[in-house]
């Protein structure tokens, strides 16, 4: 690739990359578990990113642009968490959302729902909390994303085989600890 003047190379770096700033912000806070370590590694992403934009060879800057979180990720958690925040991989879960938009035509639902909605909404992302990181990670990516396997594979450095399983694992974990949270509610009467 032709070396860009400064200002051309950085204005078609924000055009490519600003429009996924939500999406590595998402990946980067369910990786990082909260908003503040998560702002530190969309940081250092993007840094990493427009340093090596040159290297950059077409093809899906969404996917590139995210693999580049998850390994900043994955190097600050190196560097400040020394161990306590590992991915195990394939660990079993033990035992133990966005509003949506009213649609043109679509009549707005009352108020009720979308509190329900809410906490909901609430409910799954603290059950999302309690999964180990990477299956919280490949259940972000597709079902948040919106990313295929083939793209998640790209991104997380593993087989596409992998990645289905360990979609498959995080979707039934979610769904146990879903049930469970149903019935310590009932229990109390909530």
């Amino acid at each position: 690739m032709k070396a860009l003047p400064q200002d051309d190379r950085r204005r078609r770096f924000e055009l490519l990359a600003l429009p996924h700033l939500d999406a590595a912000y998402n990946l980067a806070r369910w990786l990082a578990g909260n908003t503040a370590d998560a702002e530190d590694v969309v940081q250092d992403a993007y840094l990493r990113a427009y340093r090596y934009f040159d290297a950059y060879q077409g093809g899906n800057f969404r996917v590139w642009l995210l693999t580049i979180v998850r390994n900043a990720f994955l190097t600050w958690v190196k560097e400040n968490r020394s161990g306590r925040m590992v991915f195990v991989p394939d660990t079993p879960v033990a035992d133990n959302s966005e509003s949506h938009a009213t649609l043109w035509g679509e009549t707005p639902r009352d108020p009720e729902s979308l509190l329900l909605e809410s906490v909901d909404s609430q409910m799954l992302s603290r059950l999302m909390e309690q999964l180990p990181a990477e299956y919280r990670e490949v259940l972000l990516l597709r079902e948040v994303e919106d990313l295929s396997y083939k793209e998640i594979a790209e991104i997380t450095r593993i087989p596409i085989g992998t990645v289905m399983s360990r979609l498959s694992r995080a979707r039934l974990s979610l769904r146990k600890l879903w049930l469970r949270q149903e019935e310590t509610e009932a229990a109390h009467g909530v």
